[in-house]
C-alpha cells in the first residue's frame, strides 16, 4: 500500500492586514510526535496570540485532529485539517501561528488566511510517496 506524506519541515509565512501567520508543516511517524512539535511551537511563540494546527496520522489519516486554539469556532483548525486533506498527505502536522495586526479579519477572512497558510507550508515542506516493502 502506498500513500503521501512531507518530505522535510516547510515554512510559508503571509502577512494579512497587518496580521503575521505563520504556517509551519512536519512530517511525524505517531500522534506523540505530533503533539510534541506542538509544545515546540508552542514554546517558540509563546508570545503569538494563535498557535492553531491540524494533524493527520496513519495511512489513512485514521487519527486526525484539530484546534482553532481560541480563534472563533470552525475558523483555523477544520479549514487547515481541510487544506492537508486537499493536498493528499498524512503523517503530518500543521501549525500556523498567528500575531494579530489590529484589523479584525472577520470569519471569512480567518478562513482563507488558516487555509492559504497551512497549503502554503505544505508545499514548502514538499510530498513523497511511501510504499510498504516486503
Amino acid at each position: 500500500m502506498a500513500y503521501r506524506t512531507v518530505k522535510q519541515p516547510g515554512e510559508a509565512e503571509l502577512v494579512i492586514k497587518r496580521s503575521r501567520f505563520i504556517g509551519r508543516c512536519f512530517p511525524v511517524a505517531d500522534e506523540q510526535e505530533a503533539l510534541r512539535l506542538l509544545e515546540q511551537v508552542r514554546r517558540q511563540h509563546w508570545d503569538a496570540t494563535h498557535n492553531c494546527y491540524a494533524y493527520s496520522v496513519g495511512v489513512s489519516g485514521a487519527c486526525a485532529r484539530y484546534s482553532d486554539d481560541g480563534e472563533p469556532s470552525g475558523t483555523a483548525g477544520l479549514p487547515m485539517m481541510e487544506a492537508l486533506r486537499r493536498s493528499g498527505v498524512t503523517d503530518a502536522l500543521v501549525v500556523v501561528t498567528r500575531y494579530f495586526g489590529g484589523i479584525l479579519l472577520g470569519a471569512g477572512g480567518l478562513v482563507r488566511a488558516y487555509s492559504a497558510a497551512a497549503a502554503a507550508a505544505v508545499r514548502s515542506a514538499g510530498e513523497v510517496e511511501m510504499r510498504e516493502c516486503v
